[in-house]
């Protein structure tokens, strides 16, 4: 676990300076005052986000799981200039989003009919969504080789803080009104295209990976299994994709405000997907090391790796979690929001649930993805799916907005809750302990300790008070009750260092 809590906790450093940066940004987006941005105008970048997502996902063609998985076969067979991993790595995905901008342009019609009611400023800049896809796409595939040569914190730095940082620029443009929001909207189009260009320049520089058309022999023995692969993992993960991405799209389609609950809703799932940004660090750094380790046949590697992530995300989510609920009224108060953007509180409180039972089951989707079981993820992904769309549905047309947060809850607890059924049935792997139901108790004695205290206190007084004890009693008990080992080793690594100086 040294390399991966490591990476971890620089990643998550970057990726926490990204979020501070977007922080920044969101709020730019959603407070009042004149020359702000509308709710509509925040729900189309947030539309950008999800249906370039949407676009990326069908364009790979479920090639960069294959990369992850087959990697290792590569890097023992063949030299660098013999490994043409990269070259399909990347040719396939660039095919695949010629499909879809055919798709996208004879659907057109369609997505005009469905929206132009609604989500109108959605209708009028379709065409530059794709042009944000396929930043994405290249950007995404330059991700999965750094990844590979276990250099994560370099495109997690692009992603999560580069890319917000230009954002941000954008946005004091506008408020200075040195653009207008049609160059405003256009010019935020190509910033993924920006940090992919950078980010392939530094990999080409570091002569990593190279390109070649000449087929390996490694290809020739897995190119069926790779296929095979990719096929399943592509099912599953469009399936996934749309689960993470619908509820929005679909709030924009047939929600009573359209844009605007898009983007009320967009505000609640950045807030709430606070919870998730040490997940999505460790996913990257696991990945490879799983794959490695289900080469080597290493089952009690794969179960510390399981437990550790567990125990690891799920304090860490507790910790956020807790934190943003005890002060969210005040916060929307001093921080001036939109009084539009308080029809997301409930939102705010479902989706962390959901978040946290995501987080706090581990990589179970990563180990079982980088198995030779790996088609039970495709299974998985379709049972989501069939729970999560007509659920989502069926529950904004009854609550609105909130209907999709209680889709979302249900959903991903029957998700998990299978996934953990057959890796404990399979491998006898399993996430939880003592230390979980621990975990639970601490974070509920601490948030009603804090909340009782300070319930009268309003204002940044009454957030800081109540952020400020919760963080002292949750994280001395964690080291009190020895909660991860993880916590244990920084702290003495963290004491080390200091004494050294």
């Amino acid at each position: 676990m040294g390399t991966i809590r490591k990476q971890a906790i620089y990643s998550s450093i970057v990726i926490y300076i990204g979020f501070l940066v977007g922080a920044i940004n969101t709020w730019l987006f959603i407070k009042s005052g004149s020359g702000a941005f509308t709710p509509a105008q925040y729900g189309l970048t947030r539309l950008f986000f999800d249906v370039g997502h949407l676009m990326f996902t069908v364009a790979s063609l479920g090639m960069l799981p294959a990369v992850y998985k087959f990697f290792p076969y590569y890097n023992d067979n063949l030299s660098l200039k013999q490994n043409d991993l990269y070259t399909w790595g990347m040719l396939i995905p660039l095919l695949g989003f010629v499909l879809v901008i055919a798709g996208g342009l004879l659907f057109e019609p369609l997505i005009v009919q469905k929206f132009s009611e609604k989500s109108l400023l959605f209708v009028d800049y379709y065409h530059w969504v794709f042009l944000f896809g396929f930043g994405i796409l290249v950007f995404t595939v330059l991700e999965t080789y750094s990844n590979i040569f276990r250099r994560t914190v370099l495109p997690n730095f692009l992603k999560e803080a580069m890319f917000r940082f230009l954002t941000l620029v954008l946005i004091l443009l506008f408020y200075f009104s040195v653009i207008s929001y049609d160059g405003f909207i256009k010019l935020f189009a190509i910033l993924y295209i920006i940090i992919a260009v950078v980010l392939g320049f530094i990999l080409l520089r570091s002569k990593h990976f190279s390109f070649t058309f000449s087929i390996s022999h490694v290809t020739r023995k897995f190119k069926k299994k790779m296929a095979t692969l990719a096929a399943y993992i592509y099912g599953g993960t469009i399936i996934l994709i749309l689960s993470q991405v619908a509820d929005s799209i679909m709030i924009a389609s047939i929600s009573e405000k359209g844009i605007i609950d898009a983007g009320i809703y967009s505000l609640a799932a950045y807030v709430a997907n606070l919870i998730q940004v040490p997940q999505r660090s460790m996913i990257a750094i696991t990945i490879p090391v799983l794959s490695q380790a289900w080469k080597d046949k290493n089952m009690s590697e794969i179960n510390r790796i399981y437990q550790r992530t567990s125990i690891n995300l799920l304090l860490i989510g507790l910790f956020i979690f807790s934190g943003i609920w005890l002060s969210i009224n005040d916060a929307f108060t001093v921080l001036q929001v939109q009084k539009d953007y308080e029809a997301g509180l409930q939102v705010i409180f479902f989706l962390g649930i959901a978040r946290l039972i995501d987080a706090g089951t581990g990589v179970n989707a990563q180990i079982i993805g980088t198995s030779t079981q790996w088609r039970f993820e495709f299974l998985t992904g379709v049972i989501l799916l069939t729970l999560f769309l007509p659920l989502n549905y069926i529950l904004i047309k009854q609550f609105g907005i909130v209907g999709s947060a209680y889709s979302n809850v249900i959903s991903f607890a029957v998700y998990n809750a299978i996934r953990i059924w057959f890796l404990w049935y399979k491998y006898k792997l399993q996430p939880f302990n003592s230390k979980t139901i621990l975990s639970l108790l601490l974070t509920l004695a601490a948030y009603f300790i804090c909340y009782y205290l300070f319930q009268n206190m309003e204002g940044w007084t009454g957030i800081i008070l109540r952020s400020s004890l919760f963080g002292l009693l949750f994280i001395a008990g964690v080291f009190a009750m020895k909660l991860t080992p993880d916590a244990l080793q920084l702290f003495e690594v963290v004491k080390k260092r200091w004494g050294n100086r």
